[in-house]
């Protein structure tokens, strides 16, 4: 009875007489009755369900920068039982998720029961390189719209991935957007603090490629896996040519079109030598654009003796090269420089502007 509400108190008198006794009696009997009649309405035309079954071997699988399909074993009886599944989806550091409590009205993912494996995606809350827990509940909805619900399942983790080549080619359009006319310029140029080109200096004067560090847009693929040395150019430095530094068997692949909470955005394009490392990496990976002819960086040859290429980029973006070969300091030369410069990489880990609607697309940030 404690389960429906149902308990009955009745006082006894320290010294009840005989007909407070039959009167207590009748009233104990009376309630008993009213208790029997309301337990086999209750009870009459209702099936009382057994409960469901945790689900376990949780499997992640298909896992994209903005999506992943989930599946874990049920019974058959629960198969074909099963009318909702919810999704407790946290990112892996956030140590207190905020799950669903029994017959609670669900706040965070709820879906109709499906044939597994069930497909979970929206760029609204999956982020791209990004390490998530997940676990499962099966429901069956009542007739009330109240929820017979399994217990949680283990904790699973997973990790997001990077874009797609077809998100970069989203991306690449929106730079496209962004890139002013194509101006001259003759000039490559790294900024770095003395020490650094001391460095390489003393051990035999080659710049080597570094790890790309995580700045920019989230998913790209070139983020803390690729290796090169950061070159930017600028119409400002017009100095000695270039020629040597960049030759057509070099391939030019976009990787990257973001801001940091400002006005001006950036574009990050790889050049490659043809069948070299970082080539065989953007192969798959990165859309290719044609040297001789895009809207961020060209190159061209020259079309007499004793001529030198002709270089241009794009205005109205900050134009960033990542060379993923070592670069020998006698292919340039090292100057000290006036004013407020910023050192190449300055967006050292600096993270993308998440709101801008120049930069973004719609997928996982």
């Amino acid at each position: 009875w404690e389960a429906k509400g149902l308990w009955s108190y009745v006082a006894f008198p320290q010294t009840p007489s005989i007909s407070a006794r039959t009167h207590i009696l009748k009233t104990l009997c009376f309630i008993l009755f009213q208790h029997l009649l309301y337990l086999n309405c209750f009870c009459f035309g209702i099936k009382m369900e057994a409960g469901l079954c945790t689900p376990c071997n949780i499997q992640i699988c298909e896992v994209t920068c903005d999506s992943f399909r989930i599946m874990w074993d049920m019974t058959p009886e629960d198969t074909a039982r099963a009318t909702h599944f919810f999704i407790d989806l946290s990112r892996k550091d956030n140590r207190d998720p905020n799950r669903f409590k029994h017959r609670d009205v669900p706040t965070k993912l709820v879906a109709k029961a499906v044939p597994l494996p069930m497909a979970v995606r929206g760029h609204w809350f999956l982020s791209p390189r990004t390490e998530y827990c997940v676990a499962v509940q099966t429901a069956v909805r009542q007739p009330d719209g109240d929820y017979l619900v399994s217990e949680w399942s283990q904790v699973i983790e997973f990790c997001t991935g990077d874009y797609a080549i077809e998100h970069l080619e989203q991306l690449m359009d929106k730079a496209k957007g962004s890139a002013g006319r194509l101006l001259k310029f003759s000039v490559f140029y790294r900024n770095q603090h003395p020490d650094y080109f001391n460095y390489f200096r003393s051990c035999g004067g080659w710049m080597t490629p570094a790890l790309k560090d995580n700045s920019g847009s989230h998913g790209s693929p070139v983020n803390g896996k690729l290796r090169g040395v950061f070159f930017s150019c600028n119409t400002e430095f017009d100095t000695d040519p270039c020629g040597t530094f960049v030759k057509p068997a070099h391939k030019s692949i976009f990787a990257d079109f973001y801001c940091m909470y400002t006005a001006y955005h950036y574009v990050v394009l790889v050049l490659a030598p043809v069948g070299s490392e970082g080539d065989s990496f953007c192969q798959t990976r990165l859309p290719r654009l044609d040297l001789a002819s895009n809207p961020f960086l060209t190159y061209s040859v020259p079309q007499r003796p004793g001529e030198e290429p002709l270089f241009c980029h794009a205005s109205d973006v900050i134009l960033e090269v990542l060379y993923t070969e070592p670069v020998h300091l006698d292919l340039g030369k090292v100057e000290q420089i006036s004013g407020h410069q910023l050192m190449s990489l300055t967006t050292a880990n600096a993270k993308k502007d998440p709101s801008c609607k120049v930069c973004n697309i719609s997928v996982g940030r």
